[in-house]
């Protein structure tokens, strides 16, 4: 009896182990194709945003990314925020209508701040300073708000300010052998000259003529700042050419 269920088991066995091993094979292939799907959806998902959807079965699953790394992203706003909020001439560029003509006011203020320093050399590195400072923080700007030359971004007319002023600056100083205090240039006497020189500024920056227009396709900052370097250029051609007839009379 025994010899007789023994063989019985043993003959079921043999008819049941097939199956029972190609279930086994059809498995571990069905699950290797699931992990190397899996795999790749993951690979994939490296460099997306905080938060990621991966389907489970039917359900959606949220999957966050490390709180060390949302840090991270956190800090990265706040860096491009003060960016931006430099290249706005610290926010001035925000201001409407007109946003150039405040940023340009505020390199008035600029100006006479270079001119407080007292000393021509320092007035010089102030003004070269200024001019490499937009062409960094503008060029960033532009790559943040994906805009090219954005209305906003101001830095660029404070720092071209003090150049529209470079011919009655330099005029000044060869008479008195000395840079000019702020006083020289914003007083009763003069105030109306200043006020002719901004305006020139802003036509020729608005305007545009050769080279100024041309000068805005140079990458990055460059082409942000350069036009307003060559308006400024405009506005000295302009005051020279006027002192010269003043001159001759």
């Amino acid at each position: 009896m025994v010899v007789i269920l023994a063989v019985v088991l043993i003959l079921l066995s043999v008819t049941r182990w097939s199956a029972l091993r190609r279930g086994f094979r059809d498995g571990v292939s069905e699950f290797s194709k699931h992990f190397s799907s899996f795999g790749a959806e993951t690979a994939a998902g490296f460099g997306k945003p905080v938060a990621d959807a991966l389907t489970v079965g039917n359900e959606t699953v949220e999957v966050q990314e490390p709180a060390a790394l949302r840090e991270v992203e956190k800090v990265k706003q706040k860096a491009f925020s003060m960016i931006v909020w430099i290249a706005q001439g610290f926010g001035i560029g925000r201001l409407k209508p007109g946003p150039g003509t405040w940023g340009s006011l505020l390199g008035l203020g600029w100006f006479a701040a270079l001119l407080a320093t007292g000393s021509v050399v320092w007035f010089v590195i102030g003004a070269v300073a200024g001019v490499l400072a937009s062409v960094w923080f503008c060029g960033a700007a532009e790559k943040i708000l994906g805009q090219k030359d954005p209305g906003s971004v101001v830095l660029d007319e404070v720092a071209a300010i003090p150049f529209c002023f470079g011919a009655w600056v330099a005029t000044a100083c060869l008479q008195s052998g000395r840079l000019p205090g702020p006083e020289h240039f914003f007083s009763a006497e003069n105030w109306l000259k200043v006020a002719l020189v901004f305006g020139a500024f802003r036509f020729f920056d608005i305007v545009k003529p050769w080279p100024v227009q041309q000068s805005q396709s140079l990458p990055g900052g460059w082409g942000v700042t350069v036009d307003d370097l060559l308006a400024a250029g405009y506005v000295n051609v302009v005051w020279a050419g006027v002192a010269w007839v003043v001159a001759g009379r």
